[in-house]
C-alpha cells in the first residue's frame, strides 16, 4: 500500500453464501481498518439467523458499521443509507487509508460507490393503480407485466419484493421507457478510489453452499425467529426470502418441508440475480472463492 494521500474503498461482492463476510474480516484485519455493511437485510436488529448476520466471533474480528442498527419498524431507504454511509466513510478516512465495503445488495453498494440514479416524476395514480392490482391479482401478475415491459429489470431487481417491482413498473409505465434505461446515467464524484473484489464459484458449488446454509439456519432456530416476527409480517423489511416462506407455513398454506425447499429455491434465484447485476461492472476483479487471502491482498497492493 502506497503512502500517498489516496483513500481506498475495497468493495467485496459476489453471490450469497460465497464467503464475503470471512474475506472482509481478513482484509479488515490485514489493513487494520473497519467494515461497512451494505447488506440491506442485515440492517434490522430483529432479523439475525435468516439474514446470516455475522456471529459474535466475526463481529469481534473487526469493527462493523450498519449491522442491526435499525428496527424493522423504522423505514430505511437506500437514499438515507447512502447519506449515512458516506458520512461514516468521511469519518473513517480521517484515520484510515482503507475501508472495507461488503454486502450482497447491489443497489446499496452502488449507492455508495456511484450515487443514486435520477428518475423523472411520474403520475402518483400509477403507483396507486399498481398497488390495487397487487392486492387484487397478486405479485406474479406484476412480475409478468415487468418482464414484458423491462426484461433487464426483471432479471436484476429483487423480483420477490413488491415495492421494487412496483417502483420499476411505475417508471416504465409513466415514462414509456424501461426503468433500466434510467440506471447508471450519472456517476457521483467521490473522494476515494474503489477496488472491487468479486468472489465466485461454479453454479453447482454456489447452489450447494446455499442449500447447506439454509439447513444450518433451520438448525440454528430460524423457525422460532420467524414465528416471533410473524405478527408483523406486513412490514416491508420482512418481505424477504427466509421469512415470507415460513409465514406461508404458519398460515397453513405450505408444509414445512415445502417452505424450506422454497427458501432454498428463492435464495438460488437471488444469487442468480446478484451475478446478473455484477456482470454490468467491468471493474470487478474476480477470484475463485477458495483463493487464499494473501493472493487477493497481493493483487490489491499491486493496484494501490
Amino acid at each position: 500500500m502506497n503512502s500517498d494521500s489516496t483513500k481506498y474503498l475495497i468493495s467485496i461482492v459476489g453471490p450469497t453464501a460465497i464467503g464475503k463476510t470471512a474475506l472482509s474480516i481478513k482484509l479488515a484485519q490485514h489493513f487494520n481498518t473497519e467494515i461497512i455493511s451494505a447488506d440491506s437485510r442485515q440492517f434490522f436488529k430483529e432479523m439475525s439467523i435468516g439474514t446470516a448476520v455475522p456471529n459474535e466471533e466475526e463481529l469481534a474480528g473487526a469493527k462493523h458499521h450498519f449491522i442491526q442498527h435499525k428496527s424493522i419498524e423504522d423505514p430505511y431507504s437506500v437514499g438515507t443509507f447512502e447519506k449515512d454511509a458516506i458520512q461514516c466513510l468521511e469519518s473513517l478516512f480521517k484515520t484510515h487509508d482503507v475501508v472495507i465495503l461488503v454486502g450482497g445488495s447491489g443497489l446499496y453498494t452502488d449507492a455508495i460507490i456511484n450515487g443514486l440514479d435520477d428518475f423523472p416524476d411520474v403520475d402518483p395514480k400509477i403507483r396507486s393503480q399498481l398497488n390495487d392490482k397487487l392486492n387484487a391479482e397478486g405479485l406474479e401478475t406484476l412480475q409478468e407485466q415487468l418482464k414484458a415491459l423491462d426484461p433487464a429489470s426483471y432479471e436484476t431487481i429483487a423480483i420477490d419484493n413488491p415495492h421494487r417491482v412496483i417502483r420499476a413498473l411505475e417508471i416504465s409505465i409513466g415514462t414509456g421507457k424501461p426503468y433500466s434505461t434510467f440506471l447508471n446515467r450519472k456517476r457521483t464524484s467521490r473522494n476515494f478510489e474503489v477496488i472491487t473484489i468479486g468472489l465466485n464459484a461454479e453454479r453447482e458449488t454456489i447452489y450447494d453452499r446455499i442449500n447447506r446454509r439454509v439447513d444450518i439456519m433451520i438448525s440454528e432456530g430460524l423457525l422460532d425467529e420467524a414465528k416471533k416476527l410473524f405478527p408483523r409480517r406486513h412490514l416491508n423489511a420482512l418481505n424477504t426470502v427466509g421469512y415470507k416462506e415460513l409465514f406461508n407455513y404458519f398460515d397453513n398454506e405450505w408444509s414445512l418441508e415445502f417452505a424450506i425447499s422454497e427458501i432454498k429455491k428463492n435464495t438460488r434465484r437471488f444469487a442468480k440475480r446478484q451475478l446478473t447485476w455484477y456482470r454490468k461492472n467491468d471493474n470487478i476483479i474476480w477470484f475463485d472463492y477458495l483463493t487464499d487471502t494473501k493472493t487477493i491482498i497481493d493483487r490489491i497492493n499491486e493496484i494501490t
